[in-house]
């Protein structure tokens, strides 16, 4: 079965489509979350949300518009989001419980999250094309084969886009002051 296949069935609401989306995109949503988030119990939470989430809104998903994985990353990112602020507001009420008694918070230092932050802003300006393969290679490490075949893509498509979406991505982050 083909990713426009299991995408048909998903806007069809098959009755077998969340499984058949969860079977074939289910590693790449949970090794974006366990990326963006570092924990294991956190990326299974996202993970189960995404695709209860894209289940729900299955009728606005339209295929015209881009890919099955777009669109699931998309979703993804969406809830690594959430997952993110739902974090520091339970470091806030952490703090105020204790009575701003010193409390060790297993989150990243502020610069990096800040990083994070510019970067995902950055990448979602570039097209979705360029998008897509970026996130594959870089948060999910997949190789550039891996990425051609979950796309459907050819091997020099895909290895055109990183490096455009690089060269896109370094002159931005240049213009803003943020490249070092």
């Amino acid at each position: 079965m083909t990713d426009e296949d299991v995408a048909a069935a998903l806007s069809g609401g098959q009755p077998d489509a969340l499984a058949l989306v969860y079977e074939r995109f289910g590693p790449l949503v949970y090794s974006i979350a366990l990326r963006s988030l570092g924990a294991r119990p956190d990326a299974e939470d996202v993970t189960q949300q995404v695709f209860v989430s894209a289940w729900r809104s299955r009728d606005r998903f339209d295929r015209a518009r881009g890919t099955l994985a777009g669109w699931l990353v998309t979703i993804t990112r969406n809830k690594v989001a959430d997952a993110l602020r739902s974090r520091q507001r339970d470091s806030r009420v952490l703090l105020q419980v204790t009575g701003g008694a010193s409390v060790t918070a297993p989150e990243a230092p502020a610069d990096q999250v800040v990083d994070r932050i510019v970067l995902a802003d950055e990448l979602a300006q570039l097209p979705e094309s360029q998008r897509l393969v970026m996130v594959l290679a870089f948060y999910s490490d997949m190789t550039h084969e891996q990425i051609a075949r979950v796309l459907g893509l050819p091997l020099g498509t895909v290895k055109s886009h990183i490096r455009r979406g690089l060269q896109r991505l370094r002159s931005r982050l240049e213009a803003n002051g943020v490249a070092h």
